[in-house]
């Protein structure tokens, strides 16, 4: 077939074909749903694994007490802030509910108890909360509106005592080492008015609620009083006419402690919490509140779960 183009003619090129816009915008618009889509993973996964997201996002955490009016909070969920953690205080009336609360899902965290405490409840409930951070030790100490020493208190005087059974059996022992009561062979972190050799002993005891302790100063002779409700009953702590040692190695069971679930124990958020609890503001805070009685304790988490299992053994023997 001859060649159309005229002699002399240079062939024209062909026009270089347009490429289509469609597969820039899908590509663009893919690109913009994978990185929203990212986004929502990377704060869902936040907020299911109780960090911090560094892009900003909040955490909510809830921690249960029954010292809510504390002065140190507001500090803590200050310092919390920084963090981009939202501490939630859910204050409880007493003793016996921010464990259960704790295991059930509605708090993620407590702070109100000791390890004795805490071992009684996982040995009595079947639960396995742990403590993932100490926080002080307190003193257990024995007041009265109507004496003002020891040997002032008469012969057969009622002394008011936590009835709980770790806070009541630190608050015989407290007698004990007052010289006020005997206890059969020398008591324990698990003794109960029944080992009380009423014979031996000037004074004798009236179990009531913690929280009634305090109000029992009206009526009773003296009163074994947990630091708790001692600043809120308007009590000086320097008017105690005895108290325990913080101090020594016999204080280990009565460590206060952050608690968690079990499968929570290496939360990088509720260990964060405890790290700032731990902070010089949050420190002051707590050393005043108590009028400086308090001895803060920072113990590895190890060493607190070692104690604690010790204090569940013992308890689960004597049953």
């Amino acid at each position: 077939m001859p060649d159309a183009t005229p002699p002399g003619t240079v062939p024209a090129l062909p026009e270089k074909p347009k490429r289509s816009k469609t597969p820039w915008i899908v590509g663009i618009a893919v690109v913009a749903v994978l990185a929203v889509f990212g986004g929502v993973i990377a704060v869902v996964n936040a907020n299911n694994s109780g960090s911090a997201d560094a892009a900003g996002t909040t955490v909510a955490v809830k921690i249960g007490t029954t010292e809510q009016s504390a002065p140190y909070w507001p500090i803590l969920k200050s310092e919390a802030a920084k963090e981009g953690i939202d501490i939630q205080v859910v204050g409880f009336k007493d003793y016996t509910q921010p464990n259960a609360a704790l295991a059930n899902g509605q708090l993620d965290l407590n702070l109100f108890q000791h390890l004795q405490f805490l071992a009684n409840y996982n040995v009595e409930s079947g639960q396995n909360l742990v403590p993932i951070a100490s926080t002080y030790v307190v003193p257990l100490s024995l007041y009265s509106k109507k004496f003002t020493s020891l040997d002032a208190l008469p012969a057969g005087a009622k002394v008011a005592i936590p009835n709980d059974p770790t806070n009541q059996a630190r608050a015989l022992l407290v007698l004990q080492k007052a010289g006020l009561l005997k206890l059969k062979n020398g008591g324990s972190t698990l003794s109960t008015p029944a080992d009380i050799d009423a014979a031996a002993s000037k004074v004798t005891v009236l179990p009531v609620d913690a929280a009634q302790t305090a109000p029992a100063l009206d009526s009773a002779d003296a009163a074994v009083i947990n630091n708790t409700f001692v600043g809120p009953a308007g009590i000086d702590p320097k008017s105690a006419l005895f108290q325990d040692d913080p101090k020594s190695s016999a204080a280990e069971p009565y460590i206060n402690a952050f608690v968690a679930r079990a499968k929570d124990k290496d939360n990088a958020t509720f260990l964060k919490i405890a790290d700032l609890y731990h902070s010089k503001a949050v420190q002051d805070a707590v050393l005043a509140d108590s009028k400086n009685t308090a001895v803060i304790v920072q113990k590895p988490q190890a060493d607190l779960i070692a104690i604690l299992r010790s204090l569940e053994t013992s308890i689960k023997a004597a049953k």
